[in-house]
């Protein structure tokens, strides 16, 4: 019922722009406590990028502070990713992820339990 859908991944050039986009299905956004967005490169553990929390406030991890953003459409059920700036480093399988808590109910943080499939970002340059 609760389904994540990630799309806008690709190849892009050192120093380019993607967005990526998930589709939200069977999950209020206003209800429950946030959503996130994680990566992992080849080889390597996943790592958290960025999430937004029932409040709308952001947050990033350093290594892509000031150059990606995190954002909700307008009838919240779209999240998205804008990301400008890519390095080579940003290759990874980019996942979208929700809290499943509901809201008066919520951790400190974002804490993912709903994972959409990933979407590939390949930096080269």
């Amino acid at each position: 019922q609760e389904l994540l859908q990630e799309s806008g991944g690709g190849s892009v050039q050192a120093g380019g722009s993607l967005k990526l986009s998930c589709a939200v299905f069977g999950y209020t956004f206003s209800n429950r406590c946030g959503m996130a967005w994680y990566r992992q490169a080849p080889g390597k553990e996943r790592e958290f990028v960025s999430s937004i929390n029932r409040f709308r406030t952001p947050t990033y991890t350093d290594s892509v502070q000031g150059r990606f953003t995190i954002s909700l459409g307008n009838r919240d059920n779209t999240l998205y990713l804008e990301m400008k700036n890519l390095n080579i480093e940003d290759t990874a399988v980019y996942f979208c992820a929700a809290d499943g808590n509901y809201r008066g109910y919520c951790d400190r943080n974002v804490t993912p339990t709903i994972w959409g499939q990933g979407t590939q970002v390949s930096v080269w340059g």
